[in-house]
């Protein structure tokens, strides 16, 4: 991995969900079987993968408010409960690494780069989400929400994912799919990369990271190019 000789020693920190595994199907999922523990009809895929990726609450939010019974702020909590013993029990049933995970991560490792998840689901989803996939090997770190001052798009939480591996925010990348991933690196004083294939509502160009990416495999030389020219945080492009 000479090619990637920028890399060694600098910090990729990953958001999951979206990013490095198509979670929806099991979230989907999960959410489908609540519904009809409450006598409320499926909701079909497609209209739901999309309401993936802003945490269990506001997934049941909008899956009960899509199902004509929208949910009250009293019966929230029992049910985000109820939803995350039902996710936790199927977590990588049909979830999967998207295409060139697994290759990518095999590089950045290779070229001495250090790796971090960064997310807002809570920690122990991600880890038992990233055993189920494979994918705990490649990573230093996980940062959920829960180990965070505050979640994403607060800089903080950036910050904290970089700082759990003894990465340097100025020589480091945030990778993920959201307006949260762009906003929290941007808060952090660290550029970030954006996948094109992942789980927001709003075109990925309009999100205000600093590349868009439309495969996986392209995120070790997106990183080595913002880290070439991002020296130092807010410096720009």
């Amino acid at each position: 991995m000479s090619e990637l000789h920028d890399l060694n020693g600098a910090t990729i920190a990953f958001d999951l969900d979206g990013t490095l595994v198509d979670t929806a199907p099991d979230l989907v999922g999960a959410l489908n079987t609540i519904l009809a523990q409450e006598t409320l009809p499926p909701l079909p895929f497609g209209e739901v993968r999309l309401m993936v990726g802003r945490g269990a609450r506001a997934l049941l939010e909008r899956g009960f408010a899509a199902a004509g019974a929208p949910l009250g702020a009293d019966r929230a909590p029992s049910l985000i409960e109820r939803f995350i013993a039902v996710y936790l029990d199927r977590i990588a049933d049909e979830s999967a690494p998207f295409p060139g995970v697994i290759d990518a991560l095999t590089d950045l490792k290779a070229a001495g780069a250090k790796l971090v998840v960064c997310t807002n689901k809570l920690t122990h989803l991600s880890v038992a989400l990233l055993d189920g996939v494979g994918l705990t090997p490649f990573f230093d770190a996980v940062v959920g929400a829960d180990l965070a001052p505050a979640a994403k798009p607060d800089g903080r939480h950036v910050a904290a994912a970089i700082a759990a591996v003894g990465g340097d925010p100025a020589r480091a990348v945030m990778v993920g799919d959201s307006v949260n991933d762009a906003a929290g690196a941007r808060n952090a004083g660290v550029p970030s990369v954006l996948v094109s294939f992942g789980y927001t509502e709003d075109p990925v160009e309009t999100l205000g990271a600093d590349l868009v990416i439309h495969s996986f495999l392209d995120v070790p030389q997106a990183c080595m190019a913002l880290l070439a020219s991002c020296p130092a945080p807010n410096t720009g492009l």
